[in-house]
Order: structure tokens, then sequence, then C-alpha cells
């Protein structure tokens, strides 16, 4: 199941999931075919998604591949003079609040025994370790927020779906509408396809075990500190 299907990356997953002969439901906005509309700003939305899915589950793969960063209210902040409520109330609802309503509904849908997991797209700009530059705010402080949550969904997860695991993913700079602006290009700085980031997150996920819960990795494997 994938949430934001309608967007660069979500698209390029449910293709690649579709051309591995994986059943998958790709949820949006805009709702599509059978599939109900799925709004991060609407639990009710969420739940109705969440009820369709439950006639047809259990569920091995969860993929929130969704996420702000310029929206009708936020834009990333170059000082703390920028800072407005309404950005960072915008930013927290669509990259920590979403994510965990989508949780709230869909967690319950993973099968008790046997593999599975929840992923959300994380960013590297959430880790507070790695923060050397400062600025943009609101985007920094929901994907942190969203780290902290991946963080007590795995430890209660854990409780009663031991073979399952629920972890962080940053796909690198990949060339969609939310990076469009903000985009460096030379040496050092890789730019992904959408269809090359879906690969590489699929591919990290293969690799990962429940032990691997809670955590944030990178594109590459990598484990990205808190």
């Amino acid at each position: 199941m994938v949430v934001g299907a309608s967007g660069g990356i979500g698209s390029a997953l449910v293709a690649r999931l579709e051309s591995a002969g994986t059943e998958v439901a790709g949820f949006s906005r805009a709702g599509g075919g059978a599939l109900p509309p799925l709004d991060l700003t609407d639990e009710a939305s969420i739940a109705g998604a969440a009820q369709w899915c439950a006639e047809s589950g259990p569920w091995h793969l969860v993929i929130v591949a969704t996420g702000i960063l310029d929206g009708r209210q936020c834009s990333p902040e170059k000082s703390w003079r920028q800072i407005e409520p309404a950005g960072m109330a915008e930013s927290f609802a669509i990259n920590a609040t979403g994510p965990a309503l989508v949780a709230k509904h869909f967690l319950p849908l993973l099968p008790r025994r046997g593999r599975s997991a929840f992923a959300a797209l994380s960013a590297r700009v959430g880790s507070i370790s790695d923060n050397r530059l400062g600025g943009w705010y609101g985007y920094r402080a929901s994907k942190a927020a969203l780290n902290m949550i991946i963080r007590s969904l795995a430890i209660e997860l854990a409780r009663t779906r031991p073979d399952a695991f629920c972890v962080g993913l940053h796909p690198g700079t990949v060339a969609t509408k939310l990076s469009r602006p903000h985009r460096r290009s030379g040496a050092g700085h890789h730019v992904f396809s959408p269809e090359d980031a879906a690969g590489h997150l699929l591919d990290v996920l293969d690799t990962l075990q429940p032990a691997d819960t809670g955590r944030i990795y990178g594109w590459d494997g990598v484990e990205i500190a808190p």
C-alpha cells in the first residue's frame, strides 16, 4: 500500500511493485479507480482508505511516500526571522501528523506473524546531529518529529507484531516537484530519477529485518544518525 501514489516517488514505487507482480493499492488525494481518496490532513479519509484495505488484507508493506517543502503556507526559511506559525503548522501536518495518522489506521492491517513493514519518507536534514547549516526550520523540525514518531511506532508495533519493522527512508535528492527549486548540481551532488529512487528504497527495504526497526536509513542503506 502506497500513500502519495500521484507523486513522483510514489507513482514510481507503485509502478515498480506492479512490474514485479505485487498487488498494490496506490492512494492519493484524488483517489482513482475503485480506490477512495486519502488526504493526509483529513483523518476521516485515512480511516476510510484503511477500511477499504481491511476488506482485502492483510497488507505486508505500507509506504508513506509524501512530503512538503514548499506549500501554500510554508517554504524553507533561511533565517529565524522568516518563521511563520502557519508555515510551521503546514509542514507538521503533512510531514509528521499525516504519516502518524496513516500508521494509526494502517498498522493494524499488518499480519500478526510474518515479515511486514511500515516505512515513511524522511530526510537527512531531519537529523539533529547532522544539522550544520541551520535554516529550513519547519521542514527540518517536522522531519525530526517524524523520526521520533517512527521510533515510538516501532516500539509499540513490536509488542503485537514481532516480525514487523517500522523505518524512515531518505531517498536522496530526487527529480520531483518537491526538490526542483532547491536542487544543487555538480560533483558530489546526485539527483536521482523517481524510478531510480524507488528502486533504491525497495532494495533497502529488502535488506531490513525486525532488528532494524525504529531507525532511519538513506537510499544507500546506511543508517542516518538521529
